[in-house]
């Protein structure tokens, strides 16, 4: 195999890869695609293929861009110096990183490392059990989730899937997990004028019918990701913190998506001035130059775990062994000077608002937009068959709308195996350097898949 010739590259994938949310029966016809290269908002196949990615990495990850040399050069020093230790004993970028961190996030003082976003909203759920035990009698062990919102591929983090169609099969599920309403508004379950008001209410409801004196925590995402980016509405989590408070339920907040800048702040929650007691974040971390992701959380809740040296029972008896690795805090302390460097935040909210308001000029243009939704650089516009009704476009036509933006040479996203009819979202998260020439070839190459497909409805 000559270094231009990857058909090799090819022919090991296709016979030995287990891609991601994918059916391998696609492979009968047509080659694995291989991702060679990136720069910038680019990347490249093993064709020569040249994409502008519209969804940093296919999942929201890769906040600051391909190519950057400054990280590699970081993680690359750090593992020659020292590239492992278990997290019972510290590492330098660890402590450098989870100073800067919290920094960031006034209240939250304490960070827990592991690997991945479904890894630490299982060290949160784990710490809210323990808690449940250790001071209320093994009472106040339910965790409430929200319908539409997704945390994790574990079976401890299906458990609190809102997401059915992601949960379908991998039961049976761990105990004391319970649903509450979503807030969409589009898809509104209650005809009134205070929606967001009215669906955090819902959330009371739940806890009043499951006994407050039953729940430990409520675990919600800022903006709900593959559900169908979905922003809460005004007044929503004003009430829920009020709710919260009222019957001592440790809010967990989760940020796997939305956090390191992704919705124009450090942290989504911080748009809506809300205190949480934990939060969780991966993706955008190091932006997918190292597997990282933390647990952010207060020194009351941290308190609780060493106010008892004399209980062997009494500290977090967990381990992540991956979170011992030093790229990743490597990779995250550079990834955070970038953001602060390049203005990267400020940037998110500009870009993000002309995305936004160019979704909202094509829903003027094309009556499958239905709804656009969205904060900062993360975005989605759901698709109807009937404007009228609020029909869901077919997942077909939703698919098709994806491939002729891939065809253009944009990679954008939709709504995969979430919610049984409603896989009806386009979304988009470009990285946060995005600028107005990329926001444009997004929009223009959407206007023209649309255009094509309104051809077939």
């Amino acid at each position: 195999m000559h270094d231009n010739d990857l058909s090799a590259i090819v022919e090991a994938d296709r016979a030995h890869v287990w891609h991601h949310m994918f059916q391998h029966a696609a492979l009968d016809t047509r080659d694995p695609r291989i991702i060679v290269e990136g720069k910038g908002m680019l990347v490249w196949d093993q064709n020569g293929r040249e994409f502008l990615d519209a969804v940093s990495g296919g999942v929201w990850t890769v906040n600051v861009g391909y190519g950057r040399e400054r990280i590699a050069n970081a993680v690359r020093d750090q593992i020659l110096k020292m590239n492992y230790f278990a997290g019972s004993a510290g590492t330098v970028p660890g402590a450098r990183f989870a100073e800067i961190l919290t920094s960031k996030t006034p209240g939250l003082t304490r960070m827990y490392y592991c690997n991945s976003g479904s890894e630490a909203n299982e060290k949160a759920f784990k710490m809210i059990r323990q808690i449940a035990h250790q001071r209320y009698g093994g009472r106040k062990t339910k965790i409430l989730f929200r319908e539409r919102d997704y945390h994790g591929t574990t079976i401890g983090t299906l458990s609190a899937c809102g997401q059915k169609q992601r949960a379908e099969h991998y039961g049976p599920f761990a105990p004391d997990f319970v649903e509450v309403p979503h807030c969409l508004e589009y898809r509104k379950q209650w005809d009134v004028e205070n929606y967001g008001l009215r669906a955090a209410e819902a959330i009371e409801e739940v806890i009043l019918r499951e006994g407050p004196d039953t729940v430990g925590a409520l675990c919600l995402e800022p903006v709900t990701a593959g559900g169908g980016v979905i922003t809460p509405p005004s007044g929503y989590w004003e009430k829920v913190q009020e709710i919260c408070r009222t019957y001592d339920i440790l809010l967990h907040i989760d940020e796997v998506v939305c956090g390191m800048g992704r919705t124009g702040e450090w942290f989504g929650y911080q748009n809506f001035g809300i205190e949480p007691d934990f939060v969780t974040t991966a993706k955008g971390v190091a932006s997918g130059y190292a597997a990282i992701a933390v647990m952010l959380t207060t020194e009351e809740v941290f308190s609780m775990f060493r106010d008892a040296p004399e209980d062997p029972l009494g500290y977090f008896r967990d381990i992540s062994t991956f979170g011992g690795c030093t790229a990743g805090p490597a990779a995250a302390i550079e990834n955070v000077a970038i953001i602060e460097e390049e203005g990267l935040l400020a940037n998110s909210k500009a870009m993000g608002a002309r995305l936004k308001s160019g979704l909202e000029a094509l829903m003027d243009k094309h009556p499958l937009i239905g709804d656009v939704r969205g904060l900062g650089l993360y975005a989605g516009a759901e698709l109807v068959a009937d404007r009228a009704t609020r029909e869901p476009l077919s997942e077909k036509l939703v698919g098709a709308v994806v491939a002729d933006c891939d065809r253009q040479g944009v990679i954008i996203g939709a709504t995969n195996r979430s919610v049984p009819g409603f896989n009806n979202t386009l979304c988009f998260s470009p990285a946060l350097i995005a600028d107005e020439g990329d926001i444009d070839r997004i929009l223009d190459a959407v206007d023209t898949a649309l255009e094509k497909v309104a051809a077939e409805v």
